[in-house]
């Protein structure tokens, strides 16, 4: 039988924080899709349905592991404009920092740039096809979800009440979208449409590009054409460390993700045996100073020098001790994004973070293109001796950090979340829940810890405390001397994340967050056999 006739079977693994994504990502696996088409399908959809957490005006971090083993590492952080004036923000904000919200915060969005370079990496389908179903739930509508509604009349984005542009998508008539009433987005489907027409270099280049910028203008943006023409995502590799008779794979910077890394070296180095009881202390202290070097060393490493081998292998005696941390003191956003995880069993693997970073982002949305911009830029500092100081064409310091792990040449774990700052220790207590012979459900489950500030008052020393964790953990804690914080269970702002599990034998299992309102899918089916495109 000829390969163009062959049949097989095809399994393919999809987890998203909502469900109709991981049902887009299905119906792509089932037209002959791979998992970076289903990633990118997810995605897209979750801009439409998701957000306060995701738009096509965010930006993109994405691992993606093709079926030869080599994994990389898809970097579509916008940058700031070519323009900007430090000087002339520094004049404007006294206070040494710029503003949480509003049109100074907002960066070139890279995430539609990220999926076309995903594409080249993996892609089988037609990039009309990848946009389909986000085109649909915008011009059909979908049911407003739990987490959008609560979004909308959470006090912490009170200060968008009244702002123009998000009244009229959000509180269309000034009144509050309702969790279930249907949510159609006419202008955004529209956007869709000529994004499959014209093809993703349209949403930098073109009538899409030129109507962006003079809206952004209009609202007294920097960013000007060339910003966004210019602009193209960076390929690179991931960064690693051995773990566990495992290969621990995430981003390098401007991202955090040596933060991971550092913690789980440190745990083997200090001989933390019990990190999620007895040691779970240590393990705090352990990402509290993590947290004081991202906080003094990370930037664009195209702008300044970051040097990931000291970050991730230096002396770790400080993280026994306590010290004071400089954290960012402007309002710091707390996690407002999405992680995809998905697998197939041609060995395609896909960790992808998209996000608009504070709820709603800039809280700025184009009328005409129904496009919601992020607030990225906020990250940026004011100060002249920080490495990330804002300049022209630089990339804030980011918190999304796709992960995955390989046994040999295979992978085994695909894992992604929400949870800005706190996303490597979300990361961290998953993986080693599930190293320790939790399944994945669970592990997604558990109660988590977070050191630093994940919520609106806490500090840099605080630790806010999910209910239900053992009593040894409780103790570890205590004895650390940071600042216990207790939250609600499952609160969606210890974040939302999403696992795929490859066991040895090809099995795939694919679990989503009960914070979220997601789901987990697996499919499987007979397939013709076909060259990916």
């Amino acid at each position: 039988m000829s390969e163009s006739t062959a049949t097989r079977r095809f399994t393919g693994a999809a987890a998203t924080p909502h469900t109709s994504a991981t049902e887009a990502a299905q119906r792509v696996f089932r037209d002959g899709g791979s998992a970076v088409d289903a990633a990118i399908a997810a995605a897209a959809t979750l801009t439409v349905v998701y957000p306060q957490n995701v738009a096509l005006g965010g930006d993109l971090i994405a691992l993606v592991r093709s079926p030869d083993g080599v994994i990389r590492c898809i970097n579509a952080s916008g940058w700031a404009s070519l323009r900007t004036d430090v000087q002339a923000l520094r004049s404007r904000h006294s206070a040494g920092y710029l503003p949480f919200r509003g049109v100074e915060t907002i960066t070139v969005p890279g995430g539609v740039g990220g999926w076309e370079s995903m594409r080249g990496l993996g892609g089988r389908l037609p990039w009309e096809r990848l946009l389909e179903d986000a085109e649909e739930a915008a011009e059909v509508g979908v049911p407003v979800s739990a987490s959008l509604a609560d979004h909308i009349v959470d006090p912490e984005h009170a200060d968008l009440f009244g702002m123009p542009d998000f009244d009229r998508v959000f509180r269309p008539g000034g009144r509050n979208l309702s969790a279930g009433e249907l949510f159609a987005q006419p202008a955004l489907a529209e956007t869709f449409r000529v994004l499959r027409r014209e093809g993703p270099q349209s949403f930098y280049e073109g009538t899409l590009a030129r109507r962006t910028v003079a809206f952004l203008r209009s609202r007294g943006s920097c960013l000007a054409e060339d910003d966004f023409a210019e602009f193209v995502p960076e390929v690179t590799e991931p960064v690693s460390v051995p773990f566990r008779g495992l290969t621990v794979s995430t981003s390098p910077p401007n991202t955090h993700g040596f933060v991971l890394l550092r913690a789980l070296r440190a745990l083997d180095e200090l001989g933390a045996t019990d990190p999620l009881g007895d040691d779970l202390g240590a393990l705090m202290r352990i990402f509290h100073h993590a947290n004081d070097l991202r906080s003094k060393y990370l930037a664009d490493p195209r702008c300044s020098v970051v040097d990931v081998e000291e970050l991730v292998h230096a002396d770790l005696r400080a993280t026994s001790t306590l010290g004071t941390v400089s954290e960012h003191t402007a309002p710091v956003p707390h996690g407002d994004t999405v992680g995809i995880s998905t697998a197939d069993s041609d060995g395609y693997a896909v960790s992808l973070i998209q996000s608009v970073y504070g709820g709603f982002g800039s809280g700025i949305i184009d009328p005409e293109t129904g496009v919601l911009f992020q607030n990225r830029g906020t990250s940026f500092s004011l100060d002249e001796s920080s490495p990330n100081v804002i300049g022209p064409r630089k990339r804030p310091a980011h918190t999304l950090m796709p992960t995955m792990t390989t046994q040999g040449t295979s992978v085994r774990h695909i894992l992604s979340t929400m949870g800005g700052q706190g996303q490597p220790q979300i990361i961290a207590q998953m993986l080693l829940r599930i190293l320790s012979g939790v399944g994945p459900e669970m592990a997604v489950a558990a109660p988590r810890s977070i050191v630093g500030i994940q919520f609106d008052g806490n500090t840099a020393e605080s630790v806010s405390v999910e209910p239900g964790l053992p009593a040894p953990a409780y103790a570890s804690l205590d004895r650390t001397g940071l600042d216990i914080r207790h939250v609600p269970a499952h609160t969606e702002a210890m974040g939302q994340s999403n696992i795929v599990v490859v066991g040895d034998d090809g099995s795939m299992t694919a679990t989503s967050d009960p914070r979220s309102d997601g789901s987990g899918s697996v499919v499987s089916y007979s397939r013709h056999a076909s060259p990916a495109i």
